[in-house]
C-alpha cells in the first residue's frame, strides 16, 4: 500500500467531510428545533458541511490540531508512519486542505507546512487486529473551552463520587454558555493524572455519537448528561434552543489516592474524525 497517498487521502477526508453520524445528529436536531433561531443556525452548519463535501474544501477555517491515532501491529516502527503522515500534511497544507494553521510559541512565526517538533501528534498502540489509523482535527476554539477539575470542589458541592463528576460537567456548560462553536460534544475523563486525563477525555471524541460506555454507571452518566446538557437552553452558538450538545462520552481510569480529576475534552459541532484502514502494512510501505 501506498501509506503517503492513504494518509493524504485521510487528511482530506478529515477536514472537508463531516463524519455520517455527527451529520445525522446535526440534522436531528434540526428537525426537532423549534427555535427559528436555533434550526436556523444547524440548517447552516448542515450547509456548510453540504459545500464543504462536494468542493473538497475545509469546513472550518480553522483546520486544528492534527493528532493521528494509530492501531499497528506489535512491532511496527513508528518513524517511518511519523515520516509518512508528515509529508502527507506538507501536501494537505500545499493543496489547500489544511490551512497555515502552526505557530512557533517563542517567535510568534507561522510554520507554513504544519509540521514542527509534536506537531503531527501521534499516539501509539499495538493491536493483533487489522491495522487502522484514526485522525482527529480539532480546533482552537473547542479546545480552550476544554475544562479539568480537581474533587472535591466546594464551589460546587461537589464530592469524589459520580454525582460530583455529573457537577463538574454540568458547570463546564454553563461557564462555555455556547462558546467554542455548540452544539458541542464532551469527551470526559474520571480519574487518572492530569496529562493522562486530557489525553484520555480526547480520546472519548473518536467513539461514535451512537454508542455508550461498556460500564453501566458510566452509560447512565452520559445519558444522562446528554439529557441536562440539552434543558439548559443555551443551544447552538449559544443563542438559545434545545441543542446544546450532541454527545457525552464518559471513561474512567484508576487514580492515586490523593487526586481526583475529572477532565472535559470539548469539541465543536466539527468533529472531524475519519479512519482509514491500513490492511497489510509493512515498514516497507512507509
Amino acid at each position: 500500500m501506498d501509506i503517503e497517498e492513504t494518509l493524504l487521502d485521510l487528511v482530506r477526508r478529515a477536514a472537508c467531510d463531516l463524519p455520517g453520524d455527527v451529520t445525522a445528529a446535526l440534522a436531528r436536531a434540526a428537525g426537532a428545533e423549534t427555535t427559528p433561531g436555533a434550526r436556523g443556525t444547524l440548517e447552516t452548519i448542515l450547509g456548510n458541511c453540504r459545500l464543504a463535501r462536494e468542493r473538497g474544501t475545509p469546513m472550518c477555517q480553522d483546520t486544528g490540531t492534527l493528532t493521528f491515532f494509530w492501531r499497528v501491529p506489535p512491532g511496527t516502527r513508528q518513524g517511518p508512519l511519523r515520516e509518512a503522515a508528515a509529508r502527507a500534511v506538507r501536501a494537505a497544507t500545499a493543496r489547500g486542505w489544511l490551512r497555515r494553521n502552526t505557530v512557533d510559541a517563542l517567535s510568534g512565526a507561522s510554520v507554513d507546512d504544519n509540521v514542527a517538533p509534536g506537531i503531527p501528534v501521534h499516539h501509539f498502540a499495538e493491536t493483533a487486529g487489522t491495522p487502522e489509523v484514526t485522525l482527529l482535527l480539532k480546533g482552537g476554539g473547542s479546545e480552550n473551552m476544554s475544562r479539568q477539575y480537581a474533587l472535591p470542589d466546594a464551589r460546587l458541592g461537589a464530592g469524589r463520587d459520580l454525582a460530583g463528576v455529573r457537577a463538574c460537567v454540568l458547570d463546564a456548560l454553563v461557564a462555555i454558555q455556547g462558546q467554542g462553536c455548540a452544539p458541542g460534544i464532551l469527551g470526559v475523563c474520571v480519574g487518572a493524572d492530569r496529562a493522562e486525563g486530557y489525553a484520555v477525555a480526547k480520546e472519548q471524541l473518536l467513539r461514535p455519537l451512537g454508542d455508550a460506555s461498556p460500564e453501566p454507571a458510566l452509560a447512565a452518566l452520559e445519558r444522562r448528561l446528554l439529557e441536562e446538557a440539552n434543558t439548559l437552553g443555551i443551544g447552538p452558538m449559544g443563542l438559545g434552543g434545545r441543542t446544546t450538545l450532541l454527545g457525552v462520552k464518559v471513561a474512567a481510569r484508576t487514580r492515586l489516592p490523593a487526586s481526583f480529576f475529572v477532565t472535559i475534552a470539548y469539541c465543536c459541532w466539527a468533529c472531524r474524525r475519519q479512519t482509514a484502514c491500513l490492511e497489510g502494512l509493512t515498514d516497507a510501505d512507509a
